[in-house]
């Protein structure tokens, strides 16, 4: 059964229901955390009665440095939305780790960026070395990753799409929200990831709702076309993709045919103004609510609960 950890500033920690039995580790880092995998269990098998999860401040289970590599619309529903109409070929992007915050700490929305959006990703978290050339079998996964998190691939739209700048717009501090759970899966259970269910809630707004079944390209085949350039090490963090439901959606073709003729700066003048009447950006004071988790509960990674504040304010770590 998986199993589902913690990280505090006091360390790390093994979920059973409502309450947490620390991890006898010396480990600091994720993977060094992944290599003691002995500690991790005894604790997640312990009579010990356990602290209140409710009384632990989470950190993200993913510590930094590290990689972290995107899939890019790797959902039909978000392809659908954002105006493919044929075979999109896979693609990767990089965030800077330094983009990577806890599950209830604020998204802080930089001044200058007026369209902020979210996105619910699968993140997997590496277990071992994957070098270049590696081919992953759906058998191999476990081989390879050694759990779940999710994540939120935070996104300044504004800055994404006048530039084509992926880099910069999903990289400001606190916009790769993470955890709470690191869900540590035993080898039977990948066979299990489909079943997986991922849902967003702005301001208990349902915005987005689906299963891996509409993922384009699934985590094996995804480690073998990454793995022809990009090596990656254990603790490192790989986002799966987005389902439909961004508050960004390609305008209809009769729109974005007028607005190829126009000069760059008159396009994306109009594009942005049609935008501002868009109300599922988010905004100060929206609360972005993010699961993940198997119908039947066997696979929970947990409840993530980010509010939105604007540069001013400096951000708090939340308590789960």
């Amino acid at each position: 059964m998986s199993t589902n950890i913690l990280r505090t500033a006091e360390g790390w920690w093994a979920v059973r229901g409502d309450r947490a039995v620390p991890v006898d580790t010396k480990a600091v880092t994720t993977a060094e955390l992944l290599g003691d995998r002995d500690a991790v269990r005894e604790a997640a098998a312990s009579g010990e009665a356990g602290t209140p999860v409710a009384d632990l401040a989470a950190l993200s289970p993913v510590t930094t440095p590290c990689r972290v590599v995107c899939q890019m619309v790797n959902y039909r529903s978000h392809a659908r939305e954002s105006g493919f109409t044929s075979d999109i070929p896979p693609a990767f992007f990089r965030k800077a780790s330094g983009s990577v915050s806890g599950p209830g700490e604020p998204v802080v929305r930089p001044s200058h960026v007026k369209f902020l959006d979210y996105e619910i990703e699968l993140g997997l978290v590496m277990g071992a070395p994957l070098p270049v050339g590696t081919v992953v079998e759906e058998r191999d996964l476990p081989s390879y990753v050694a759990g779940l998190v999710i994540t939120n691939d935070i996104s300044a739209r504004d800055v994404q799409l006048t530039r084509t700048q992926f880099y910069e717009s999903k990289s400001y501090p606190t916009f790769t929200p993470t955890g709470p759970h690191l869900t540590l899966l035993e080898p039977e259970e990948f066979d299990r990831l489909l079943d997986l269910r991922l849902r967003l809630s702005v301001n208990g707004d349902l915005r987005q709702d689906r299963t891996l079944v509409d993922m384009i390209v699934r985590p094996a085949q995804a480690l073998t076309l990454l793995a022809r350039f990009q090596t990656l090490d254990p603790g490192d963090l790989l986002l799966t993709g987005t389902p439909g439901g961004t508050a960004l959606k390609a305008p209809p073709k009769a729109v974005e045919k007028i607005g190829s003729l126009l000069p760059p700066a008159v396009k994306w003048n109009a594009f942005f103004k049609s935008q501002a009447r868009n109300p599922h950006y988010l905004h100060e004071g929206d609360l972005v609510t993010a699961t993940i988790a198997t119908p039947d509960g066997r696979i929970d990674l947990g409840e993530q609960r980010t509010p939105i504040a604007d540069t001013k304010q400096k951000p708090q770590v939340s308590r789960v």
